[in-house]
């Protein structure tokens, strides 16, 4: 499905071109989704969804074939944040799944805002490492929905910390800063964690100048998690609420917006663009869409567009091969290294672990 070539067999059954599909967490109506304030919005962020190009300089979009009120109706309900409850009876809301490494990796803004009018504290969750989530939450979903968070929490565990060292760290916590928000570092201890791993994360804090707590929430729930509450509460109180600092303006060029990214956020020296790249980007501009944020799709396995490298990469330059207009979500994607939109099934599938007895019991799902 990511490489296809469809309108074959002639005239009447359509124009042969190649094409292909994305997960569904990384497409623009999810994208959409999460960031309308409300079905107006998502509706007419519908109608800016280009569907072709004419090659002459003008894009076909959704609005022209009409087609924005009846993708409207679809969603009307998906539109919807879900409210649930945690074990201990808290309330959550759950609502929207882009990825943070091929998305733009935050839930949707409509649950947040319905949150912060609910709550005197929302806690939300931006997909993987401040290279990736944390840079979309701040300079796509705040700048689109002029959100002013107060704190950042870098969750850690030892067995990562072991694989990338406390160098990696470092720069998440240099990161956050950058972004202008009080960073907090999350121990996620498990049972085989020892006192001497705990501590040798709690003295690397202390070397950063950075607040760290403890979660045991999965082992013990909220009582697993009350210290840190109350040391993300003592970082919220502190921030002061002044928002946080994008990174780039929006009448920065589109390559340079990337290059401010891989330099500033991953610690590259610079960025190579394909000409595939070159091209698209300039179209984009030429066409007006030059003020849109950039979202890069990028592996979450390190700071730079290598997934092998760990640590705090160094002497490196990110490649950027292509790139992708979202007109309707609002931004500009730039696809760094190899990463892919549609990821492949593992070596065994889990389907082939999924069964039906004769009295109706499934087996297999978890």
């Amino acid at each position: 499905l990511r490489h296809l070539v469809v309108g074959l067999g002639g005239p009447a059954h359509g124009v042969p071109r190649e094409t292909g599909f994305d997960i569904t967490v990384a497409s623009e109506i999810m994208a959409i989704l999460c960031l309308a304030r409300d079905l107006q919005d998502f509706k007419a962020r519908i109608e800016r969804v280009v569907v072709a190009d004419r090659g002459e300089g003008a894009l076909v979009t959704a609005r022209e074939l009409r087609a924005a009120g009846a993708m409207a109706v679809l969603m009307k309900d998906a539109i919807k944040p879900n409210l649930v409850q945690t074990l201990e009876a808290t309330p959550a809301l759950v609502h929207g799944g882009p990825f943070g490494n091929i998305a733009h990796g935050c839930n949707s803004l409509i649950a947040t805002r319905l949150a912060l009018k609910l709550g005197e504290v929302v806690v939300t969750e931006a997909g993987f490492g401040s290279d990736l989530g944390a840079e979309k939450f701040v300079d796509i979903k705040c700048r689109t929905g002029g959100l002013a968070p107060s704190a950042a929490v870098i969750v850690v565990t030892t067995r990562a910390l072991a694989m990338h060292g406390e160098e990696n760290l470092a720069k998440h916590v240099e990161n956050v800063r950058l972004y202008g928000l009080p960073p907090v570092v999350a121990l996620n201890r498990f049972a085989e964690d020892t006192d001497e791993k705990v501590s040798a994360v709690l003295s690397a804090c202390r070397t950063l100048g950075v607040p760290f707590g403890v979660s045991r929430g999965w082992e013990l729930g909220g009582a697993g998690v009350t210290d840190l509450a109350g040391t993300v509460l003592d970082a919220v109180r502190s921030g002061g609420g002044a928002g946080p600092r994008y990174l780039y303006p929006d009448e920065l060029g589109l390559a340079a917006k990337l290059e401010t990214i891989a330099t500033r956020v991953y610690g590259a020296d610079g960025v190579t663009f394909a000409p595939a790249a070159v091209a698209k980007l300039a179209r984009f501009e030429a066409l007006g869409y030059g003020r849109l944020p950039v979202c890069v799709a990028k592996t979450q396995n390190s700071l730079s567009d290598d997934p092998k490298r760990h640590g705090r990469p160094r002497g490196f330059r990110v490649t950027v091969r292509d790139a992708a207009l979202c007109a309707g979500a609002g931004f500009v994607v730039a696809y760094a290294g190899d990463i892919l939109t549609m990821p492949g099934l593992p070596k065994v599938p889990g389907a082939e672990g999924i069964d039906i007895d004769e009295s109706g019991n499934i087996v297999g799902l978890f």
